[in-house]
């Protein structure tokens, strides 16, 4: 498994809790790329590594899909931030 090099970015609130939801599970993230499509989000590897990264933003649909794919209500997809 590859160590994220690069920090995250700020283009997407759901990224980095994908990331940590999609490695809990076990899931390759080519795996998870190949389900996403399977749903008929249109997600290259690049694109999709993007959107963890939160260096892009990410689509309604692509977020519904994710949440599906993880069992997770979609609101779980959003880090809560502590104050």
């Amino acid at each position: 498994m590859k160590i994220r090099t690069k920090s995250y970015g700020d283009a997407n609130m759901v990224g980095k809790r994908v990331e940590e939801m999609r490695k809990q599970r076990g899931i390759k993230q080519k795996d998870f790329i190949a389900k996403l499509q399977a749903m008929g989000c249109d997600i290259n590897p690049t694109s999709y590594s993007k959107l963890e990264g939160q260096l892009r933003g990410a689509t309604d649909k692509e977020v519904y899909c994710i949440s599906k794919i993880l069992s997770v209500p979609i609101e779980d997809l959003f880090e809560e931030k502590t104050a």
